[in-house]
């Protein structure tokens, strides 16, 4: 079990998102994709759920080249896949119990009385035991990121996709949704892809982390070798430090022009990015 993304190649219009985006994600991996706002991180996250097709490159899941795929197929795939959305996603009408029964009823093939137990189990799992009866109106922003994680792992996925888990939480709900996210590696053995700016969660939670930049993996590593990248755009982001940032692509501006001599190639700076950022092996 595996996610391999390839040369990816993603643009609405005449806008570009992604330019070249290759990464893989190995089996019980957890892998934190981190980027600016906008970057294109959760558009990454879309394509290997099938939810969006990729102009170029190649997505493959599980050994499945995911834009060739026949739609029942992609179904079946896609219920090998929990997805835990940034705003929880939650039906507001619906009961706690009801949202994490969603994905159980449209797999399929599970009676009542299993359906009710991996409930319990899924609430118990992400702390919101005896939450059933509850709406999403009742429970705290922190609460409701929790039952969409159980939601997500009610029918017992192989993957698991973060879609900014800990965005607008006060710094103890944030370490709160850290330790599930770790739980959730240790008691399931999942394969995660976490999309994320809060990097004090990347380091937390992931075996490697990905940055994103100018639509491309700039470098990849451990938490600790990013924490000690010697990339400027990779140290200006982790460290938070803007004016670091804004110099390397001056610098990168200034080198094009340099090299520049009409030819287009030599001048698209959002595939060759600032000097310094490459990626890192393994």
């Amino acid at each position: 079990m595996s996610i391999q993304l390839t040369n990816i190649h993603k643009a609405f219009g005449p806008k570009k998102i992604l330019r070249g985006l290759s990464l893989n994600v190995e089996e019980g991996e957890t892998v934190a994709l981190v980027g600016f706002s906008g970057a294109g991180k959760s558009v990454t996250l879309k394509h290997i759920a099938g939810l969006l097709m990729p102009d170029q490159g190649s997505v493959v899941v599980d050994g499945n080249e995911v834009p060739t795929m026949k739609r029942e197929d992609l179904y079946k795939l896609r219920l090998e896949m929990g997805y835990v959305f940034q705003f929880a996603a939650l039906f507001d009408s619906m009961t706690i119990q009801e949202n994490v029964e969603m994905g159980l009823v449209k797999k399929g093939g599970v009676g009542r009385k299993e359906m009710a137990e991996r409930v319990s189990e899924s609430l118990e799992r992400v702390g919101l035991k005896g939450f059933e009866n509850r709406l999403p109106a009742e429970l705290s922003g922190g609460q409701r990121k929790r039952a969409g994680l159980a939601r997500a792992i009610a029918y017992r996925p192989k993957y698991l996709l973060y879609d900014e888990p800990t965005s607008g939480l006060d710094p103890v709900t944030t370490e709160v949704i850290d330790r599930l996210i770790l739980k959730m590696k240790e008691d399931l053995g999942v394969t995660s892809l976490v999309i994320t700016h809060d990097m004090k969660s990347a380091y937390n939670v992931s075996d490697r982390i990905a940055m994103l930049y100018e639509g491309m993996v700039v470098e990849e590593g451990t938490p600790d070798q990013i924490r000690n990248s010697s990339n400027p755009i990779v140290r200006g982001f982790v460290e938070g430090r803007p004016e670091m940032i804004e110099e390397a692509t001056r610098a990168a501006a200034e080198d094009g022009e340099d090299r520049g001599t009409g030819d287009e190639r030599n001048v698209d700076h959002g595939h060759r990015g600032p000097p310094g950022l490459q990626r890192r092996d393994r």
